[in-house]
């Protein structure tokens, strides 16, 4: 039983590979400035980059769970969000209202699973 860890940061490895399954751990923007559209676009770019280097692709998302600090903004979240996916090949998904995501104006967390590309 293999098990595959890259980008290690601090408090975590960004991505976890087991058994043909990438593990990605929950990201934020850089800049969280931008509402809920603008944070979404950047954890999107930053989706696309780590699934790259695991040698993956956002087509192969199985799941994803979107933690979001103003449940009223959802539409705007869904609208970066489908704007990434094109619509197609979309993960199983659930979107949950929590307090805070460690920070005032953090207003998303994605957490997301993926196959791997053998």
């Amino acid at each position: 039983m293999m098990i595959e860890r890259i980008e290690k940061t601090k408090i975590m490895h960004r991505v976890v590979r087991h058994n043909g399954v990438l593990y990605i751990g929950g990201l934020i923007a850089d800049d969280c400035d931008g509402g809920m559209g603008s944070q979404t676009r950047q954890i999107c770019a930053k989706l696309d980059k780590l699934l790259a280097t695991a040698g993956s692709d956002k087509t192969k998302l199985l799941s994803a769970t979107l933690y979001v600090t103003d449940i009223d903004a959802k539409a705007e979240m869904n609208e970066a969000w489908l704007e990434w996916l094109d619509g197609t090949d979309l993960p199983a998904r659930a979107t949950i209202g929590v307090a805070t995501l460690g920070g005032p104006t953090v207003k998303i967390e994605i957490v997301v699973t993926a196959a791997a590309t053998e």
